[in-house]
């Protein structure tokens, strides 16, 4: 398993401004129906609902929000960069600014929890968290997240 393969170029984005959780949320379910064509209404119930468990903001200007969904036969992956930091109840009370939502099928079991251990050790990497950063480009973005798990891997 490999970023490349959970993450599509056309569903990472950057975006200027986010005003809460809830409308974080709307942007990855409508991001997901149009680069997977899931059903954005679904995606965000899933989310939400995962929310309510306990807050996915994992420290470090990074939230990992994931949910289960019907209909879905692998794990996929969402990335965006807010350029403008937001409240997220993360466990050190920063804001957050790199955001990696994970979609999972529903009876997926080892298979969503390898794909969140990848994404998390990807993005606990402060060099990698650093380009993000530096970068506007979509493209750019996947091509640092693709880059960054084969330079781990070595």
């Amino acid at each position: 398993m490999d970023l490349s393969t959970l993450l599509k170029p056309d569903a990472v984005k950057v975006l200027a401004t986010v005003t809460s959780k809830k409308r974080l949320f709307q942007d990855l379910g409508d991001i997901a129906h149009s680069a997977y064509g899931l059903d954005a209404i679904q995606t965000v119930d899933a989310l939400q609902e995962r929310e309510t468990l306990g807050p996915t903001g994992v420290g470090h200007g990074v939230a990992l929000p994931h949910a289960r969904l019907h209909g879905l036969k692998t794990v996929i992956g969402v990335f965006l960069r807010l350029e403008k930091p937001l409240d997220f109840d993360a466990v050190d009370r920063q804001p957050v600014d790199l955001v990696f939502a994970l979609f999972a099928p529903k009876d997926s079991g080892v298979e969503h929890l390898k794909a969140l251990a990848l994404v998390s050790r990807t993005m606990r990497n402060p060099e990698t968290c650093a380009k993000l950063r530096a970068n506007t480009d979509p493209a750019a973005l996947h091509a640092v997240l693709t880059a960054a798990q084969g330079a781990q891997a070595a």
